[in-house]
């Protein structure tokens, strides 16, 4: 069987999500190997979402650097990282460097001397652009800058950049939901959904993706900017759907198929045909061919006796073909 064929079968309601899992069960199972090892598995009915998984970084969506209109002296910061600020709230007060000369030499002449220039001559504020949050302080009261540095940073809010396959990207769409889940708080599941899809494309290792913003409903403290992300488009869902897992799904003469546990031993268990629709990172759905209550045989995946490979490689990824078991 070539590759094209192959390609032909399994791209049938699997999305990139789980088309790793499927193509290497089928290209591990496509003849029985009496030495190996089967688990069972259950054919199950209910709630099915079809979804897309990608991976992301938390970011801000406008990242603003805040900078002095003058050189000079740091007096007073009024904010601290990770306060909200609102367009036009003073963010701190600066002295310009002629300000600061005088100053200095009047604290040295005496308090009233002080007291006197501080009422005539005030300092420069400088002010918030945008609502948003302060997200990086870098300079403290006391410390001398130049106008070209920054003293703060903030952004108007956070988003996710997930990056979605190519093969992916035409099923994902402006409002599409999506689930975050942060690789820091790995238990607590946020809400979202896509509010940008990039239109340049992103090739590394030969792998091409796409930028796909997701802006949370909430943002909550424990979110920075920086974090890594799982995000999952939900596409589907299907209320009483009957589902297998990814792996117990084979490949015959093209054909979808798996192998139904009756009074047969399972090396001599033939694979029956089955009809695929959706899938998801775990589950594909079987549109004909079982039904609920009913045990698979799965084989077990196995080392290859290749060196330096546990698993073959998937021969429709994007990195090329590899050596698959028959």
């Amino acid at each position: 069987m070539n590759h094209s064929k192959r390609r032909k079968v399994l791209f049938i309601g699997i999305p990139a999500g789980a088309l790793v899992l499927a193509v290497v069960a089928i290209s591990l199972r496509q003849k029985s190997d009496p030495k190996a090892t089967y688990h069972e598995a259950a054919v199950e009915q209910g709630v099915f979402v079809e979804s897309i998984v990608a991976t992301g970084t938390v970011s801000p969506e406008n990242r603003l650097v805040i900078k002095s209109p003058v050189a000079g002296r740091i007096e007073r910061i009024l904010v601290k990282e990770g306060q909200k600020v609102w367009k036009g709230q003073v963010l701190a007060w600066v002295s310009t460097t002629e300000r600061a000369a005088l100053l200095d030499s009047a604290r040295a002449e005496s308090p009233e001397e002080l007291a006197q220039w501080e009422k005539f001559y005030k300092p420069t504020p400088i002010y918030a652009p945008i609502n948003g949050m302060i997200i990086l302080r870098s300079f403290e009261p006391g410390q001398s800058f130049n106008a070209s540095d920054g003293i703060l940073v903030m952004s108007d809010r956070l988003t996710i950049k997930a990056q979605v396959d190519e093969t992916s990207i035409a099923k994902v769409n402006l409002g599409q939901r999506a689930e975050i889940i942060l690789d820091a708080y790995p238990r607590n599941t946020l809400k979202g959904k896509a509010v940008h899809r990039g239109f340049d494309a992103k090739t590394v290792n030969n792998v091409t993706s796409y930028i796909v913003d997701v802006l949370p409903e909430e943002s909550p403290e424990t979110m920075l900017s920086g974090m890594t992300a799982n995000v999952k488009f939900i596409l589907n869902e299907i209320p009483d759907a009957v589902t297998i897992p990814n792996e117990s799904l084979s490949s015959v003469d093209g054909r979808a198929c798996v192998r139904i546990k009756e009074s047969d031993p399972p090396e001599k268990t033939p694979c029956v045909t089955v009809k695929a629709g959706g899938s998801n990172e775990t589950r594909t759905v079987i549109l004909e061919g079982l039904k609920a209550g009913q045990t698979l045989w799965v084989q077990d995946l196995k080392p290859l006796e290749a060196k330096g490979s546990l698993l073959p490689r998937n021969p429709f990824s994007p990195m090329g073909g590899g050596r698959s078991r028959h």
